[in-house]
């Protein structure tokens, strides 16, 4: 057991990236945090996917002579590396729209925390009726 766990530890390490993201953005309250948990859940699927795509001994799809092709074992699989790529740029924006919405929050309620956004804005929509 011990064995397959040291023969496959990138996925190992990808599933504990992920565990450990999903955790903070399930029991942290504070935005920031959860946004981070975010970006952690996220690295961990860009490994899992990442080490997918590997193939020891492999070459990458690139063919220059067409007279020596091979076989298709013989080359990586690009897919896997180009959603790891689209998923980071998507990542990224994600992260970029949510801070920003943080700052909105933190500027409207002056807290970070949801329990406390969430009771002032419950106070302030009881206010108003």
């Amino acid at each position: 057991m011990l064995d397959k766990l040291l023969m496959n530890y990138e996925l190992a390490f990808a599933v504990i990236l992920f565990g450990v993201g999903l955790c903070t953005l399930l029991f942290h309250r504070n935005m920031i945090k959860k946004i981070i948990g975010l970006n952690i859940m996220d690295t961990g699927l860009y490994l899992l996917l990442a080490s997918m795509g590997y193939v020891e001994g492999a070459k990458a799809p690139i063919i220059e002579d067409l007279t020596n092709i091979g076989e298709v074992a013989d080359y990586i699989n690009p897919v896997p590396s180009a959603l790891v790529l689209t998923g980071i740029v998507v990542s990224v924006s994600v992260t970029a729209i949510s801070l920003s919405l943080a700052v909105r929050l933190f500027k409207k309620y002056h807290s970070l925390d949801l329990d406390e956004i969430y009771a002032i804005a419950r106070r302030q929509e009881k206010e108003v009726f």
